[in-house]
């Protein structure tokens, strides 16, 4: 069971998400100012905070700042509805995603779930650029330093940064579904957009470069209701 710390002001929000959040299975504990967040932090761990911008004394944006000196727990932020700035500055010091009030229980219980897939999302273990493997798969050759991709006979093929980005996060995960939140994360990085669908086009791509019939595609396919996996077989060399 997921456990999540709503940080709120405002007893009757906290109220709400306690009993939504309770009702779908998670483990809920609230706290009304940072001094009582952090009290919670100290007794217990928890999967990812929900934490609002505007709280009495130390407000939510210097309160992100200070977890992400201590902790790389999963925040999402509460901002006023159309501040964009708030936005900005709560994705600047740390926060993984944004939602603004008043907002849906259900929008919230899928930003909540879109950001703890990203968080427990294996990553690969980084390497120095001139020390990382290259990658082979079905004929091809990824050059990860040089940023390359090679036919079997050595002629490269051109990418975009982005087209580079999504195939070396699918050789780097093979033969497992990734959603589109988990690419993108692994191929942005924590600050796109939560509710971002151009993954799709890059995928469309992609597929036109690396798969041999493109309308029957054989290295990326396409999960119902999951997302896509790339079925190579992967060796570095």
């Amino acid at each position: 069971m997921p456990s999540l710390l709503f940080v709120d002001d405002d007893e009757d929000i906290l109220d709400l998400v306690s009993r939504f959040f309770s009702q779908h299975h998670y483990g809920v504990a609230t706290a009304k100012d940072g001094q009582a967040m952090f009290a919670q932090l100290a007794r217990q761990s928890f999967d990812l905070i929900v934490l609002d911008v505007m709280l009495p004394g130390q407000d939510g944006l210097s309160l992100c700042r200070r977890l992400r000196t201590e902790s790389d727990i999963p925040v999402i932020m509460l901002t006023a509805m159309g501040d964009q700035t708030d936005r900005i500055v709560g994705l600047e010091v740390g926060a993984d995603d944004y939602l603004g009030k008043p907002f849906s229980a259900r929008e919230l219980l899928a930003r909540v779930k879109a950001v703890l897939r990203r968080s427990t999302l294996p990553k690969p273990v980084d390497q120095p650029a001139e020390t990382r493997p290259m990658i082979v798969f079905s004929g091809w050759k990824l050059d990860i330093s040089r940023r390359e991709l090679r036919t079997a006979d050595n002629m490269m093929v051109p990418l975009s940064g982005a087209e580079f980005d999504l195939l070396l996060a699918f050789a780097e995960h093979p033969q497992r579904i990734l959603s589109r939140d988990q690419l993108l994360d692994l191929a942005r990085g924590p600050r796109h957009d939560a509710f971002d669908r151009s993954i799709d086009v890059q995928v469309s791509r992609l597929r036109r470069k690396i798969d041999a019939d493109p309308q029957a595609p054989s290295l990326i396919q396409t999960v119902r209701n999951g997302g896509y996996m790339f079925t190579a077989k992967v060796q570095r060399i």
